[in-house]
C-alpha cells in the first residue's frame, strides 16, 4: 500500500493517490499526506484507480479528510473500480463526496 500526494501548480488542489489495500494499516500514511496542508485551504482529490480493497476504517479516513478540507473545499473520489465504487455506494458516500 502506498499513498502519494501531488500538489497542483496553482497550489489549490491536492491529488492523493491510493495504491493497494486501503485499510487501517494506511491510517498514518494517509493522514500524514493530507495534514501537511493547512485545514480548509485545498481541494482534495483521492485517486482510487490503483486501490484494490477498502474497508470501514478507510471510509472513516475519508470522512476525516472531508472534515480537514472543510465545506469550502470539496473532496472528490475518482477512478474507483467497480468493487470499490460499490462499497462507497452501499455506504452512501455518493451523497457525501463527488464520485467519478
Amino acid at each position: 500500500m502506498s499513498i502519494t500526494a501531488v500538489e497542483s501548480a496553482d497550489k489549490r488542489q491536492i491529488l492523493l493517490k491510493v495504491a493497494g489495500r486501503f485499510d487501517f494499516s494506511s491510517h498514518y500514511e494517509f493522514s500524514t499526506a493530507y495534514k501537511q496542508y493547512p485545514k480548509g485551504t485545498r481541494q482534495f482529490v483521492v485517486d482510487l484507480a490503483d486501490t484494490e480493497y477498502m474497508d470501514s476504517s478507510s471510509m472513516g479516513m475519508l470522512l476525516q479528510l472531508k472534515e480537514h478540507a472543510s465545506g469550502e473545499t470539496p473532496v472528490s473520489l475518482i477512478n474507483a473500480n467497480d468493487a470499490v465504487r460499490e462499497i462507497l455506494q452501499i455506504a452512501n458516500f455518493d451523497k457525501l463526496f463527488s464520485i467519478t
